[in-house]
Parts: structure tokens; C-alpha cells; sequence
């Protein structure tokens, strides 16, 4: 079971309890690669804005001072690519997702949650694997403040999804009623991505 914890503790993604960590059709990398469709956005981070919208309490556009000043957890955890690279032992420092939640309250007929990012990239996730413990919006990775090429100054992580639903560069989170798939899912990829059951390319065209 997670637990969000304070100061020095962490919480462990359920999947770095694994006897084997490994996913099937998974190789360990020693590096962690950089890979993502376009050019490396560089982002002002006085410039810099997360809105939360759609179905929600309450609206938010938080500047990135104000991001900050949330409370933070870390997590442990492995990241899983789709392309078939896994690199294990990930300390991510940021904001959980739970904590957007509390602050902007969600309304009953929210199901899906639509992140977006610069370029107009967006990803789609459930509800309930947005809001799971281990997740967040990561603003340093073992330590030290994430590079644009890994997603400055915000990226989300969901650990226990293949990585091109940790989108990078996120700009916005927005809570919806209908499932809307983002960039990837709608160029082939699985709508989900679970790694441990081999989700990597859909059946059905979006």
C-alpha cells in the first residue's frame, strides 16, 4: 500500500517491489534516453502557467512560483519505455497529482483527464490511474532540476504506465466526462499503456 509521506521518506511505486522488475519485451538501459516528437520547447518559467479546467471546483492558473509552493512528495520509481528500454531506480521530486485534486475539487461526472503540454501535445488518461499515489508532476529527477530535454520545468510521471503518458513540458490538466485521446494514442498507440501486459499499439483507429 502507498502512503504519501513527508521529509525524508518516500513512496515506492508499487512495481519497484516487483521480484522481477522488468516488463516483458524490456531491455535495462544504464542512461536514461531522450526521446520525444518535435523540437525541445525552452520554456520561461516566469512565463510559465498550469491550468486546471473543465470539470472542476474550482478553475486554477497557477504561475510557476505558485506551483512551487505546493507541498511536494517523492517517489521511487521505474520508468518504461515504449520503445523497449526500461531504467530502473527513479527519484522524482514534485507535486501529486492528489494535491491538484484537493485544490481544485472534482465534480462527480468527471471520468478522464486530459493533459497538455507545449506544442499542443496532450495525453489522456483515467481518472483513476491520474490520481494514483505514485503519481505527480515531477520538477526534479534524483535530485537535480529536470533539463528541457526531460521536460522543464514541469513533466507528469505515471509510473505504472509505458513513459509517453508522463508527458513532458505540461501546460495544463484538464478534467472531462468523455475519454478524448491525446497525440500518441491517436497515431497508433495503445489508449492505455500498461507495460506488464504489452499495450503498446492499438487495434482501433481513433
Amino acid at each position: 500500500m502507498l502512503v504519501a509521506m513527508s521529509g525524508d521518506e518516500v513512496i515506492r511505486s508499487p512495481d519497484v517491489e516487483r521480484k522481477n522488475r522488468v516488463p516483458p519485451g524490456q531491455k535495462i538501459t544504464d542512461h536514461w534516453p531522450v526521446l520525444h516528437y518535435g523540437q525541445v520547447p525552452r520554456v520561461d518559467p516566469s512565463q510559465w502557467k498550469l491550468t486546471i479546467s473543465g470539470l472542476v471546483k474550482r478553475e486554477l492558473r497557477l504561475s510557476y512560483e505558485e506551483f512551487l509552493s505546493l507541498p511536494r512528495v517523492r517517489v521511487l520509481s521505474d520508468v518504461h519505455c515504449v520503445t523497449g528500454w526500461s531504467y530502473l531506480d527513479n527519484l522524482w521530486e514534485g507535486v501529486s497529482t492528489g494535491e491538484i485534486k484537493r485544490l481544485a475539487g472534482l465534480k462527480p461526472e468527471a471520468r478522464f483527464v486530459i493533459v497538455h503540454a507545449e506544442g499542443g501535445f496532450t495525453t489522456n488518461l483515467s481518472v483513476e490511474d491520474f490520481f494514483q499515489p505514485d503519481v505527480l508532476f515531477a520538477i526534479k529527477h534524483n535530485g537535480k532540476t529536470l533539463t528541457p530535454e526531460h521536460g522543464y520545468p514541469v513533466r507528469l510521471v505515471v509510473p505504472r504506465l509505458y513513459f509517453w503518458k508522463s508527458a513532458k513540458w505540461v501546460t495544463g490538466v484538464e478534467f472531462t466526462a468523455e475519454d478524448r485521446p491525446g497525440f500518441w494514442e491517436t497515431h497508433g498507440y495503445h489508449n492505455r499503456g500498461d507495460p506488464w501486459k504489452e499495450e503498446r499499439y492499438s487495434t482501433t483507429a481513433f
